[in-house]
C-alpha cells in the first residue's frame, strides 16, 4: 500500500501540459532536476531546428528564460496554465543558441566568485544563481557577485 501511495505522489509531483491543436492534454512527468531538463530541452530543440520548448513554469526556470531572452537566445516566452512556452531565436535561418553545457548538477554544485568570473576570458556566456537572483556573467561582474554556476552557453 505504501508503494502505491508513493507512486501516486510521484505522478502528481510535476504535471506538464501537452498542448495539441484540438484539446489540452495533460500528462505526468517526473523530473529530478527541472532546470537542467529545461536547458537540455532548449539545446535539443535548437539542434533539431525546433521553434519552441515547453516546460513547467517554476520560478527558477522563468528567471533563466528571462536571462536567455535578455542575452538574445530566446525571442520570448509566455506562461499558459503552469507551462512556460519559450520561443527560440533564429538568425539567418540558424538557431542563435548552438550549445549548452550544464555545470552544476544535483550531485555536484559548482560555485564561483566574482574574481573567478572575471578571469575567464572566453566568448561563452554563463548563467549564475546569485544572492541577487539569476543572471548572466556580465551582470554578475557589474554587480560584483558570485554564485552557483548553473550552465555555460557556448
Amino acid at each position: 500500500m505504501l508503494k502505491k501511495q508513493a507512486g501516486n505522489y510521484m505522478k502528481d509531483k510535476l504535471k506538464i501540459s501537452n498542448l495539441t491543436k484540438d484539446n489540452l492534454k495533460e500528462r505526468s512527468v517526473v523530473v529530478s532536476y527541472p532546470v537542467g531538463d529545461f536547458l537540455i530541452r532548449i539545446k535539443n530543440a535548437s539542434m533539431a531546428h525546433g521553434r519552441e520548448v515547453k516546460a513547467a513554469a517554476i520560478n527558477k526556470i522563468i528567471a533563466i528564460a528571462q536571462v536567455l531572452k535578455k542575452e538574445g537566445f530566446l525571442e520570448g516566452f509566455s506562461l499558459k496554465g503552469g507551462v512556460l512556452i519559450a520561443k527560440l531565436a533564429y538568425k539567418n535561418k540558424a538557431p542563435v543558441l548552438m550549445n549548452i553545457k550544464l555545470i552544476s548538477k544535483p550531485g555536484r554544485r559548482i560555485y564561483v566568485g566574482v574574481r573567478d568570473i572575471e578571469k575567464k576570458k572566453d566568448p561563452s556566456i554563463s548563467i549564475l544563481s546569485t544572492a541577487k537572483g539569476i543572471m548572466a556573467t556580465k551582470e554578475a561582474i557589474k554587480q560584483g557577485v558570485g554564485g552557483e554556476l548553473i550552465a555555460e552557453i557556448l
